[in-house]
């Protein structure tokens, strides 16, 4: 079997050729670098170089809002204009943390957009606790233009879905499907169709059942699949060639 970690962060990892070599073990032998600001996409390309079968995204995290008060489309633009930049983003909101005004938040998720309508590559969605901004957003801007996205680490309400699936856009389980207490969450995924579906560990964070509590990295995947295999009642099997399909078809990899 071959899976796909569709959104993970390998910038920080001590261990990088270790973490590699350990998904590379288990099949994972597609992995997407997600990226959270600009600065640091030259690491991210060198992963890519470094690593078959890793590729990254150019964009930049609602955390970082404050930050990029300048930042213009055409700067995203131009960094993704690059072969292993198969996506723009993560981009959104997140009333969570509120790292940054939410006023400035919008208005950076907007350039992430346009940028995505201009390039045609995928955007990576971030949310959290911001279903109502994030419906409005994305109605607005796909009425003017349409746009390919994941919505990643879904956890959001089912109308969140619905508008995304309405869209075509695709929505990524994470190891949060694993943790006993977030039924609601297993099941928006199991009303989900199988052609809209991604994996993903968003490691460093989130590690799954029975990795819980330890440091999140892309071999994790396998518990992902699993377990969403068994809320949509297929094999593993099936849900790793499934995601992998998805998965290629979304990043055009």
């Amino acid at each position: 079997m071959i899976f796909a970690d569709s959104h993970c962060h390998l910038e920080n990892s001590a261990e990088l050729e270790d973490v590699i070599a350990r998904a590379k073990d288990v099949g994972v032998d597609y992995i997407l670098d997600a990226g959270s600001n600009l600065d640091n996409l030259a690491e991210h390309l060198l992963i890519c170089k470094n690593y078959n079968g890793v590729y990254t995204a150019a964009g930049v995290h609602p955390h970082q809002a404050k930050e990029f008060v300048d930042l213009t489309v055409d700067d995203i633009v131009k960094l993704a204009d690059n072969d292993k930049v198969v996506a723009i983003g993560e981009a959104g909101l997140d009333y969570f943390y509120d790292f940054a005004p939410k006023d400035m938040q919008i208005e950076l998720f907007g350039k992430n957009i346009v940028a995505a309508q201009e390039t045609g590559k995928p955007l990576i969605i971030h949310n959290r606790e911001s279903d109502e901004d994030m419906i409005k957003i994305l109605q607005n801007f796909y009425e003017k233009k349409e746009f390919k996205a994941v919505v990643h680490c879904f956890s959001s309400s089912w109308r969140l879905a619905e508008v995304a699936l309405g869209m075509g856009f695709y929505i990524s389980a994470s190891g949060m499907i694993t943790f006993p207490k977030f039924e609601d969450i297993r099941e928006n995924f199991v009303k989900i169709p199988m052609d809209r579906l991604l994996i993903e560990t968003d490691s460093p964070y989130l590690a799954p059942v029975p990795k819980r509590g330890q440091i999140n990295e892309p071999a994790n995947v396998y518990y992902t699949a699993k377990k969403l295999a068994e809320i949509k009642n297929v094999s593993l099997e099936v849900m790793a060639k499934t995601t992998l399909d998805n998965f290629k078809r979304l990043f055009a990899v």
